[in-house]
């Protein structure tokens, strides 16, 4: 359930990607020593830039994280959380992403990790992926599909 007391807090949006390659594996990242959460699990992604659309962040993110090259029309919108922060109210959406060029790398991550959808949670991840890990299971459940693109999912 989430608070709402503080209302004065401002909106606080974050995107992030659930990559799955050909074999409907799910890529997650480890937040790197000296950020917050540092050593926990997550879905690539990050910050809107002042003026930037989710979709534009998502592919400017992925390309600063990850090293790999997505097009806005790859993005499929799966759900959002929302949490309550000290100061701010995070709203963070999820896309699914099946497409893309490149081999993902860590470049601002502790590690990188292919999981089953099943297995996503036994990771320890932030709060506010909790949600979203329900949603992206619901969601691949729902639209199976199969990825010709060769290099997309290659790690």
């Amino acid at each position: 359930m989430v608070d709402i007391a503080d209302r004065s807090a401002s909106l606080f949006p974050v995107v992030a990607a659930a990559l799955v390659d050909g074999e409907g594996r799910v890529l997650l990242q480890q937040r790197p020593v000296g950020k917050a959460l540092a050593g926990l699990w997550e879905f690539p992604g990050g910050k809107l830039e002042p003026g930037e659309s989710p979709e534009d962040a998502l592919v400017r993110e992925l390309r600063e994280e990850l090293g790999i090259m997505v097009t806005a029309d790859a993005l499929e919108p799966v759900g959002f959380a929302t949490e309550v922060l000290p100061g701010r109210h995070l709203l963070l959406l999820l896309w699914v992403i099946r497409s893309w060029q490149g081999t993902p790398v860590a470049l601002e991550a502790d590690g990188l990790i292919w999981c089953e959808p099943a297995a996503i949670g036994a990771w320890p991840m932030p709060p506010a992926d909790g949600p979203l890990v329900r949603q992206l299971r619901t969601y691949l459940a729902d639209n199976k599909m199969s990825v010709t693109d060769a290099d997309s999912g290659t790690v």
